[in-house]
C-alpha cells in the first residue's frame, strides 16, 4: 500500500494504482473523456491533467501511477488552466448542434464545457466536417462530433474481441471508422453507444424519438439468456423507448448484449396481441376476458371429464417468470395431470428422476473470468452467451487455456489451446476419450459405469491435448453449451462432464440458454417434481407430449413449432388436439392451430422473478402498464383456476406467489442446485457414427425467443439475416453446387430450399441448418440424418 495526498486528503492505495483510481476511491472527481475503468489506458484526451508536486508540468491522472508520498492537486490554478486549455482545443472543431443531437442532456462534453469551457471561441477558421460512416442497423453516426477518445476502438478490440472500429490518419485528419465496406457486427456492439462521451455514436432505433430528460428510468432484468443482465428501461408516456445497462459487477458488469438493448422494439410492434380472441367456425373473433376465460375453464373441464386428466398437457417457455410457471404447473396438477414441461428443445430425458438437483452453471458468474482451464462442449459461445464469451476472452488474456469440442470451428476471437471439431454424433466419443486420457494421466480408477463406457474410446491427439490441459489446471471448468443440452446424448455428455469434475476438481456446469431455466425447475414446471423439487403428480415430458399428442394443450409464451426440438412433430401434435389455449404477448402461428388466444404481458408489463444460471434470484417490477387488454399471465392462470374451483390460488400479487414458491426463505435455492446424475446406464456403442449427412441445428441468436424475433433492427443485422445452409467444400463439390446456389434440404417429411454457404470449418459430413427459424420449422430434429440435393 502506498500513501498519497489528493487535494489535502491523505489516503492509502494499492501499489500499481493510478492517480485517477486513487481520486475515485475518495470521491474526488477528475474530468475525463477517454478513461474508462473497464478499458485500457489511452491518455489521449488529456482532459484529466492534474498538478503533481515536483513534476515539471501537469500530468494525465489516468496514466500516472501513484508513488509513495505523492501530492496531487486536481483543481489548482495550474490544473484548471490545463483542463480549460484542453477543453478549448476539443471545442475548436466540435459542431454547435446540441439542439438536434441525441446525446443532448447526457453528454459528457456538454457537462464539462459548462465548467471548463469559455463563453466564446477564439477560433474563427472554418470547422472541419467528417463524413458519417455506415456501422450497420444498430449504431447511428455523426462523426463530425467525434473527439477521438478511442473508447469505441478499445471496446471492440478488448471486450468485443475483434477490432471492428479503428482510427485512420493523423492530427486533425484523424477519423474513427469501421473497416472498409464493413459494418459493426459484434453481438455486443451496442455498448459503444454508452461509451461514446459525445453524440458521435448513438442508437439508430432510438434516434430522434425522445429527449433523455423526458424519460423515466426503471430497473429490470433481461428476459433473454441465463445470465440475467441487469437493465435500466427508459419509458415515456407508457411506452418503452430505450434499454440501457444497469451496473452489476457480479453479473453483467457494465455491459449488455445487443439483444438486451434492442429487443424492446418488439414490445411496441404491430404483432402484439392486445385482446382475447376465440376461433368460431374457423374465424377469429375478439371477445371479452370473461368470455374467453369461461371458454377455457369449461373446455378443460369437458376434456378432463371425457378423456381423463392425463389428456391435458402444458408447455411453457423458459423465458416465463417464476410466478407464471409455478401457477401453470399448480393448475395442471390441480386438474390431476403431471404433464407440464418447459424443456421443449430437449430430446434426451434419461436423467429425469435421477438428478441430484437442478442443473446450473456450478459456480458464480463472476468467477468465469478467473478460470485458468476451460473446456467448452458444443457451445457456440459468442452467439449463445455474448457476455460470458467476453468473460472467457478476458480469462484467456490473463493466461487461461481455452479448449473446445464441437461441430464447427467458429472463431472465438481469442487464443485456443486445443480443439476437436467433429460431427454431432461423434461429440460423445471425443469427450469419453478425454475422460479416459485424464484418468490415465492422473492414475485414477474410474467407477465401473464410466470406466466401461469410456474403455472403448479411441484417444486422438486432440483429445490428449485437451486432457493434458485440464489435468494441469487449478481453476478449471467443463461447460456444456446449447447444442450439448439439446443433443440426443445430452445425459451421456453430462455424465462424462461430471467424471471430469471428479478427476480434475473442475467445475461442471451448464450454460443455460434461457432467462429462467433454473427458475422453471424451482417452480416445479417439470413432469417429475413440483416446486422446490417436492413430490408431485408426475407426467409426460415435452418430447412425449409431442410423440403422443394430448387432447388439450396449454401453451405459455411458447411458439411450439419454433421452440421444439422437432418443429415438424410439435406442429403435428398441436394440430391434432381438440383444444389449444395459447397465452402469448404476440399474434403468431397459433392462429392456425389454437382455439383461444389470451394476451399476456411481456416482462416489461408484469412483475416477476427470474433465477439465473448461477442460482441468483432476481425480482423485477413492470415498467409500463399492460398494452390494451393484456394481462399478466400469473393473473390469467389464477382466474382460470378459480373458475374451475381449484384450491390454493388466492394470490393478490406476484410477490405473494414468489414467496409461496420460495417458502419465504425457508428453503435455500443453493441447496437445490446440483449437476450430478446417478443410476443412468450408458454405452459407447450407441454413439457409433451415422451414415450419410448429419444436421447441426443451432438456434440463431436473434431467433431464440419471441421478443428478438420481432425486433426489426436485430433482424436487419448480419446475424438476423443469416439464413443459409452451410456445408464443407468437399460436400459442395459432390453435390455440384457453389456458393450462393440453392439446395433442397430434406429431413423426415419436411423440406426447404436454402442458399449455400461454403464453410470449411465444418466437418465434411455436417450440414449446418438453423433451428428455431420460421423458414426451417418444417424440418425434423435439430441433430440427426439430413439429405441435400441441388435445387
Amino acid at each position: 500500500m502506498l500513501e498519497i495526498e489528493i487535494d489535502g486528503k491523505k489516503l492509502t492505495v494499492p501499489d500499481g494504482s493510478t492517480v485517477m483510481e486513487a481520486a475515485n476511491s475518495v470521491g474526488t472527481y477528475i474530468p475525463h473523456f477517454c478513461y474508462h475503468k473497464k478499458l485500457s489506458i489511452a491518455a489521449n484526451c488529456r482532459m484529466c491533467l492534474v498538478e503533481v508536486e515536483k513534476a515539471p508540468k501537469p500530468l494525465p491522472a489516468c496514466a500516472t501511477p501513484v508513488t509513495d508520498g505523492m501530492k496531487v492537486h486536481t483543481h489548482s490554478p495550474l490544473a484548471s488552466k490545463a483542463q480549460k486549455g484542453v477543453m478549448e482545443f476539443l471545442l475548436i472543431n466540435h459542431p454547435l448542434d446540441c439542439p438536434i443531437c441525441d446525446q443532448g442532456g447526457e453528454c459528457q462534453l456538454q457537462d464539462l464545457a459548462v465548467g471548463y469551457g469559455n463563453t466564446a471561441s477564439r477560433y474563427q477558421e472554418e470547422k472541419r466536417v467528417v463524413v458519417n460512416k455506415n456501422m450497420g442497423p444498430l449504431i447511428s453516426t455523426d462523426m463530425t462530433r467525434c473527439i477521438h477518445c478511442t473508447r469505441c476502438v478499445r471496446f471492440t478490440e478488448e471486450i468485443g474481441g475483434f477490432q471492428e472500429i479503428g482510427m485512420a490518419n493523423r492530427g486533425e485528419h484523424s477519423e474513427i471508422l469501421p473497416f472498409i465496406n464493413k459494418t459493426v457486427d459484434s453481438e455486443i456492439s451496442g455498448n459503444v453507444i454508452d461509451l461514446c462521451p459525445v453524440g458521435a455514436l448513438t442508437s439508430k432505433p432510438f434516434r430522434y424519438s425522445a429527449r433523455t430528460w423526458e424519460l423515466s428510468r426503471r430497473k429490470s432484468v433481461s428476459p433473454h439468456d441465463g445470465l440475467g443482465s441487469n437493465l435500466i428501461v427508459q419509458v415515456k408516456q407508457g411506452r418503452v423507448m430505450r434499454v440501457l445497462p444497469r451496473e452489476n459487477e457480479s453479473i453483467n458488469e457494465c455491459w449488455i448484449a445487443d439483444r438486451d438493448r434492442f429487443s424492446y422494439e418488439a414490445l411496441n410492434s404491430e404483432a402484439r396481441l392486445t385482446k382475447p380472441m376465440l376461433k368460431q367456425d374457423g374465424k377469429w373473433h375478439e371477445v371479452e376476458w370473461q368470455t374467453a376465460l369461461d371458454y377455457v375453464a369449461h373446455g378443460l373441464a369437458d376434456i378432463k371429464a371425457r378423456h381423463g386428466a392425463d389428456s391435458i398437457g402444458a408447455l411453457a417457455s423458459q423465458h416465463s417468470t417464476l410466478e407464471e410457471l409455478y401457477l401453470l404447473q399448480k393448475l395442471v396438477r390441480g386438474l390431476g395431470s403431471g404433464n407440464v414441461d418447459t424443456r421443449t428443445r430437449q430430446i434426451d430425458f434419461r436423467a429425469d428422476g435421477k438428478e441430484s438437483g437442478i442443473a446450473h452453471l456450478g459456480m458464480p458468474i463472476a468467477n468465469l473470468g478467473k478460470l485458468d482451464r476451460i473446456l467448452l462442449v458444443s457451445a457456440n459461445i459468442r452467439k449463445e452467451q455474448p457476455l460470458i464469451a467476453a468473460k472467457l476472452r478476458h480469462a484467456v488474456k490473463k493466461g487461461a487455456q481455452l479448449n473446445f469440442i464441437q461441430s464447427h470451428d467458429d472463431n472465438l476471437l481469442c487464443a485456443v489451446n486445443a480443439k476437436a471439431v467433429v460431427a454431432p454424433n461423434e461429440i460423445v466419443n471425443v469427450l469419453a476419450a478425454v475422460v479416459k486420457e485424464v484418468a490415465q494421466l492422473k492414475s485414477v480408477t474410474l467407477p465401473d459405469a464410466v470406466a466401461n463406457f469410456v474403455s472403448g474410446a479411441a484417444v486422438s491427439e486432440d483429445a490428449k491435448a485437451i486432457a493434458q490441459s485440464l489435468s494441469s489446471g487449478e481453476r478449471s471448468a467443463v461447460l456444456l453449451g446449447q447444442s450439448a443440452l439439446y443433443h440426443p446424448e445430452y445425459v451421456s455428455l453430462r455424465i462424462l462432464a461430471n467424471a471430469l469434475k471428479v478427476l480434475t476438481g473442475a467445475v461442471c456446469g451448464e450454460l443455460v440458454p434461457n432467462a429462467n431455466t433454473v427458475g422453471a425447475a424451482v417452480a416445479g414446471a417439470h413432469p417429475m417434481h413440483a416446486e422446490l423439487r417436492k413430490t408431485g403428480i408426475t407426467g409426460l415430458n415435452a418430447c412425449q407430449m409431442f410423440e403422443s399428442p394430448r387432447k388439450a394443450y396449454l401453451l405459455l409464451n411458447t411458439e411450439v413449432e419454433l421452440d421444439a426440438h422437432n418443429g415438424q412433430q410439435a406442429l403435428a401434435a398441436v394440430v391434432k388436439a381438440d383444444m389449444v389455449v395459447a397465452m402469448s404477448a404476440f399474434k403468431h402461428n397459433a392462429l392456425d392451430y389454437a382455439d383461444v388466444l389470451l394476451p399476456t404481458s411481456p416482462f416489461s408489463e408484469t412483475s416477476g422473478t427470474f433465477i439465473n444460471m448461477e442460482g441468483m434470484v432476481q425480482s423485477f417490477n413492470g415498467v409500463v402498464k399492460p398494452l390494451g387488454d393484456t394481462r399478466p399471465a400469473w393473473k390469467v392462470l389464477r382466474v382460470i383456476a378459480n373458475l374451475m374451483g381449484l384450491d390454493g390460488f388466492e394470490f393478490n400479487s406476484s410477490e405473494e406467489v414468489r414467496d409461496t414458491v420460495l417458502a419465504s426463505g425457508q428453503t435455500s435455492i443453493e441447496t437445490l442446485l446440483n449437476n450430478d446424475v446417478t443410476d443412468v446406464t450408458v454405452a459407447l456403442e450407441s454413439h457409433a457414427a451415422q451414415c450419410g449427412l448429419v444436421r447441426l441445428g443451432e438456434v440463431p441468436i436473434y431467433q431464440a425467443d419471441a421478443l428478438v424475433r420481432r425486433a426489426p433492427a436485430l433482424q436487419m443485422t448480419k446475424d438476423g439475416k443469416a439464413l443459409a445452409v452451410s456445408i464443407h467444400s468437399k460436400l459442395a463439390e459432390e453435390l455440384g453446387v457453389k456458393f450462393g446456389d440453392a439446395v433442397k434440404v430434406s429431413q423426415q417429411s419436411g423440406s426447404v430450399t436454402l442458399k449455400v454457404l461454403i464453410d470449411d470449418k465444418l466437418p465434411a459430413n455436417v450440414v449446418r441448418v438453423p433451428a428455431g427459424h420460421p423458414a426451417t420449422a418444417g424440418l425434423g430434429n435439430m441433430f440427426g440424418a439430413i439429405a441435400l440435393e441441388r435445387a
